[in-house]
């Protein structure tokens, strides 16, 4: 899990299980995606609640899965960094 650490001490990272994040302090957690069936039965990633694209469609969930925290890390983590 990669945790971005502001100057300010907020804390931003991609939401896994893997560390108790509320030993951090205070946690606010928003949805960055949505990942669903379609009609068709392949998946997409709709990213759209940090302003990204729609991806896909993917034969399996595990693929948009893996599509969707590939975005995240890339566009949304990473990109923080930068500013």
């Amino acid at each position: 899990m990669q945790l971005l650490i502001s100057c300010n001490g907020d804390v931003r990272c991609i939401y896994d299980e893997a560390l108790p994040l509320r030993a951090l302090g205070h946690v606010s957690i928003a949805r960055g995606s949505h990942v669903e069936p379609t009609e068709e039965g392949n998946w997409t990633a709709d990213l759209s609640p940090v302003n990204g694209p729609l991806l896909g469609p993917f034969e399996s969930r595990i693929a948009a899965l893996a599509a969707e925290h590939a975005w995240l890390t890339q566009n949304w983590l990473e990109a923080a960094s930068r500013i």
